[in-house]
């Protein structure tokens, strides 16, 4: 059938309308690889009650938007979704995308000018998770389009050169001696701000011998010069109370556990197992937005990672608290912050329950997780009174949706920020500067 897509949305989809029924409804239908106006020739897949799935067989009418795709596994790939878009395109509707759920959502138009922070739009990863498989064949790569099915794949033109030159080391050590590798079910690489270093992390099957996760490591560390340390890492099983951050477990490693990361503000130490935001190219400027004519006796810095913006912000601040739950990146924000930061391993959750009406900061840093703060957070968030509160999101409806309970309260947004961390998908990661 014809369809005319209106219009993308979060998630790489295009929105587009089947005819109307007998009532003048027009169920919605999802597309992906297309751009607004485009005109196609599409087959359905999927029926639900309110929408309906389809792919696209033919594009009728392109858009002048359109360009041809870098990477050879585009549109086979769930990594990227927006390759078929030029890059100054995709940050048109990354804009739209944010300003639609901001209005939706939270009902907010902004006043302010939303600034956009483009970035070089390949090789921009510093870090990259692949799927290893190592019988009857091995493949390294990422899961298909749609799918949990394993997609080999051999370069990656979103990942940095070096990340790329040890994917190729690895298939060569893969099909050289897959035996070594028996029990490694993933592979993460990252790689140091220079691009001359990498830490490599390998995750195993939970019934991994201790011996043959040795025997894993060595092989892998030997395959480039550049990889300074493997960590070997096994699954357990999670906590029942979801009180407790799951983190895998250490088995085998060989070489160096952490990376040393440095920007222009500040070097830190990154734990095999530690966040750190993934675009080389943009860590500076995120840092910059966020810490900038910032300054007061007291800020809190809650979901810290590994300290980006608190070692930053210290500086300006005669008191800084900086508050993660995860076990690995909270001995990372120990070990990069300076004595006026106090570092307190807790989730979010209970150290604002513990610091209810003890506590005034002038400015509280949020980055949580894709999943927002929650209704529960924000109403605690909003009890600290603060005048001044920085949200840093991956997620536009969860920051909508959070926006709201904070608008409501009184607060405004001063500032206003898209930063394009994830080139060539439908992700985006913005900041926006509240105050009260």
């Amino acid at each position: 059938m014809e369809l005319t897509v209106e219009k993308l949305i979060y998630g790489g989809d295009g929105l587009t309308r089947l005819p109307a029924d007998e009532q003048g409804r027009r169920k919605a239908v999802f597309l992906p690889f297309v751009l607004e106006g485009e005109k196609v020739d599409a087959t359905l897949y999927q029926q639900k009650r309110g929408f309906a799935r389809g792919r696209v067989n033919k594009i009728l009418q392109a858009s002048p938007y359109r360009v041809e795709p870098k990477c050879p596994y585009f549109q086979r790939c769930g990594g990227c979704h927006s390759q078929h878009a030029s890059y100054e395109h995709l940050l048109e509707i990354k804009a739209a995308i944010l300003k639609e759920n901001l209005l939706r959502i939270a009902k907010l138009e902004l006043a302010v000018e939303l600034k956009i922070h483009p970035s070089p739009p390949w090789n921009y990863r510093n870090r990259t998770r692949l799927r290893v498989r190592t019988a009857p064949e091995f493949a390294l790569g990422y899961y298909r389009f749609g799918s949990h099915e394993l997609l080999p794949v051999e370069e990656c033109p979103i990942s940095s050169a070096l990340i790329n030159r040890a994917i190729s080391a690895c298939w060569q050590l893969g099909r050289k001696d897959k035996d070594r590798l028996s029990g490694l079910q993933e592979i993460e690489l990252f790689v140091n701000s220079e691009n001359t270093q990498l830490l490599l992390e390998a995750y195993c099957a939970p019934d991994i011998s201790v011996e043959s996760a040795k025997q894993c490591v060595e092989a892998l560390r030997k395959t480039l010069p550049e990889i300074v340390g493997v960590v070997a890492f096994k699954a357990h099983a999670p906590d029942p109370s979801g009180l407790k951050p799951t983190e895998p477990e250490e088995i085998a490693f060989d070489g160096a556990r952490e990376l040393s990361y440095k920007t222009k503000h500040d070097s830190y130490r990154v734990s095999a197992g530690a966040f750190f935001q993934v675009n080389r190219y943009l860590t500076d400027e995120l840092v910059d937005i966020v810490t900038s004519g910032r300054s007061g006796s007291t800020a809190l810095d809650l979901y810290a990672g590994v300290g980006l913006f608190s070692s930053v912000l210290n500086r300006e601040f005669e008191r800084f608290i900086a508050v993660e739950a995860s076990p690995t990146s909270h001995a990372d924000l120990l070990y990069n912050s300076p004595p006026n930061v106090k570092a307190i391993c807790s989730t979010t959750e209970k150290y604002l329950k513990n610091v209810a009406g003890k506590l005034r900061p002038d400015l509280v840093v949020v980055d949580p997780p894709r999943s927002g703060l929650g209704e529960s957070t924000t109403h605690d968030l909003i009890a600290l009174g603060a005048p001044q509160i920085a949200y840093v999101s991956c997620d536009p409806a969860t920051l909508a949706r959070d926006l709201s309970g904070l608008l409501k309260a009184g607060y405004s947004v001063q500032e206003a920020h898209m930063v394009d961390l994830f080139p060539q998908t439908y992700h985006l990661e913005s900041v926006f500067h509240l105050v009260r």
